[in-house]
């Protein structure tokens, strides 16, 4: 999504009756920024790649976590997307699902805050398909389909995407594991930017229909 967007899109969250208490004081996009900063200063290289934080705890003065309570929920969302994007621009990887929780900290003053990252395997809940908007659409025992028609699990209006295009199952295997397939769509599904025909999935794969990306998320 970008800082940019991001702070468009927290501007329209605080139009109207929220205006008025985000005049001055600590500004939702600075929390982006020192998030972003953290997932920098603590990267670390891996074989798997350069590791960034995955899970945050964004430490508020009780004044700010009160101005920010009425839109803490899309807040944390929003957050989550600034931390996926800056991963897949500076090409990092997370060990887990991105996580934020805001706390309120008595000794810091208003306009101040502390983000702390750290890399952790947990995911939060079972698998899940990440959506180019943010949404996390969990996967359990059925197909999930991904295409142009209303009756797919995921909908998608890219015209470079079949109306059937690909599939989301369980391995057969009983691993728990997830397998990605394509459905003889006209464009072809990647992951992580190799066609492939039937693929299992790792976490953190990014699979591309069309020109639509979604990201992989392992239990």
């Amino acid at each position: 999504m970008g800082l940019q967007q991001f702070e468009r899109r927290l501007e329209r969250l605080v139009e109207g009756v929220f205006a008025k208490a985000f005049r001055s004081g600590l500004q939702p996009v600075e929390i982006g920024r020192r998030l972003t900063r953290e997932m920098d200063l603590r990267r670390t290289m891996a074989p798997r790649g350069t590791l960034a934080p995955n899970a945050f705890t964004v430490a508020l003065s009780k004044a700010d976590r009160d101005r920010f309570s009425p839109i803490e929920e899309e807040l944390i969302a929003e957050l989550i997307g600034v931390a996926r994007d800056h991963a897949r621009t500076e090409g990092y990887v997370f060990l887990g699902a991105v996580s934020i929780d805001v706390v309120t900290d008595p000794g810091l003053s208003s306009g101040r805050m502390l983000v702390a990252g750290e890399m952790t395997n947990t995911t939060g809940g079972a698998s899940g398909v990440v959506l180019p908007d943010g949404r996390r659409i969990p996967l359990g025992t059925a197909t999930f389909s991904i295409g142009r028609l209303p009756d797919c699990d995921v909908v998608l209006g890219d015209t470079n995407v079949s109306r059937r295009h690909a599939e989301i199952r369980p391995a057969d295997d009983g691993s728990g594991g997830f397998l990605v397939t394509d459905l003889g769509s006209t464009n072809g599904t990647k992951v992580n930017g190799v066609a492939v025909q039937r693929h299992l999935l790792h976490h953190g794969d990014e699979i591309t229909v069309g020109v639509t990306r979604m990201r992989f998320e392992a239990q």
